[in-house]
């Protein structure tokens, strides 16, 4: 039976990745979720979780990772043999606006998980001790910018561009040292563009969808000829629990969708979807609604996830192409409004950041 602690699970990944676990007949284990609910942290996205497994197999703390008192305690108490760091900041705008935050949370609170994790892990015997893995979310964004060719690999040295993905690319450092010099059994992902449901609607592709639904401008920064690779939350999920059974400690793997798209090509695919889903009452287009702005700063061209390595190695690849993957979602928005107008009425209207 598996114990694992979730970092960050109320939010979009996080609390994908816990109804991934609780859909798998097979998982029979518990989890035990903490998070500071902060802005994008959303309970709401937990509530059936809660209903069905709460206080039997679901647990949740409030806490944040950089109390290191407070971890420790956690972690002593609830005894995991794998822990799972999706706790972070991750809006690149944010970041422009707020980089201290990001430093914080994501360079102090994975060196205060780890150090509570090393803690734990030298107090086990040998047979737990074999079990054990901390495995760590990050981003393609730690590798910084592309041209119009090449693929990021595991071996493409790090040149991140935004606080936020330097924030990334610390922590990152810090995983290979914890193993290095500890022996902490650890493992790194780093995903490329994830999208699906619970995303927090500062992000493209749901903020593209609220504006049309709206009647809103739909913001393109700069031309919207910036390509990112998209993947799916749930194929990310199970890739994860891939590497969480399979992978080898200390290594790092890449995960991607297999889907390259320019920005504002995303942007087409969403307003043709919901004239076809959602027509506008005002009889328009939704594609009317784009509006081209000012770039971000530092904006990276062009990311592409080499996902080889995963796949030779552990077997996995994406079972969603993006065409089915943003059908879903749409339609996942479309049937959920009140999550996302909770959040409009509590903490987030849609308004542009990361503006110097």
């Amino acid at each position: 039976m598996q114990q694992i602690i979730v970092t960050g699970g109320a939010g979009f990944i996080g609390a994908n990745y816990i109804h991934h676990l609780f859909a798998d007949p097979s998982f029979t284990g518990k989890v035990l979720n903490i998070d500071a609910l902060t802005y994008a942290g959303n309970l709401e996205s937990l509530k059936d979780i809660e209903t069905r497994f709460g206080g039997s197999r679901y647990f949740f703390e409030h806490a944040d990772i950089c109390d290191a008192p407070r971890i420790n305690q956690i972690f002593n108490s609830f005894k995991p043999d794998t822990i799972v760091n999706f706790a972070a900041e991750s809006h690149v705008d944010r970041s422009i606006d707020g980089p201290l935050q990001f430093v914080q949370t994501n360079v102090m609170g994975t060196a205060t998980l780890l150090a509570a994790a090393l803690e734990l892990y030298r107090s086990l015997p040998d047979p737990d001790k074999a079990r054990f893995r901390f495995h760590h979310v990050s981003t393609d964004e730690v590798y910084g910018s592309l041209g119009e060719t090449g693929m990021f690999t595991e071996e493409t040295p790090y040149d991140p561009s935004s606080p936020y993905s330097a924030s990334k690319a610390a922590s990152d450092h810090l995983l290979r040292a914890w193993q290095r010099t500890f022996g902490l059994p650890v493992s790194i992902s780093n995903c490329s563009n994830n999208y699906g449901a619970y995303q927090f609607p500062e992000k493209l592709i749901p903020l593209m969808i609220l504006n049309c639904l709206a009647h809103k401008p739909l913001p393109v920064y700069g031309k919207g000829l910036n390509v990112r690779d998209w993947l799916f939350v749930t194929d990310h999920c199970e890739a994860i629990n891939t590497i969480i059974r399979k992978g080898k400690t200390g290594e790092t793997y890449n995960i991607g969708g297999h889907n390259e798209i320019k920005n504002i090509d995303i942007v087409g695919i969403i307003c043709e979807l919901l004239d076809e889903l959602e027509p506008s009452p005002k009889g328009i287009k939704y594609n009317e609604l784009i509006t081209y702005v000012q770039d971000r700063p530092g904006h990276d061209l062009r990311y592409a996830i080499d996902a080889g390595k995963i796949e030779r190695e552990l077997g996995w690849k994406p079972r969603e192409t993006f065409q089915t993957g943003i059908r879903k979602t749409i339609i996942w928005y479309l049937e959920n409004r009140q999550w996302w107008k909770n959040i409009q009425d509590i903490s987030y209207q849609q308004q542009r950041l990361g503006v110097l």
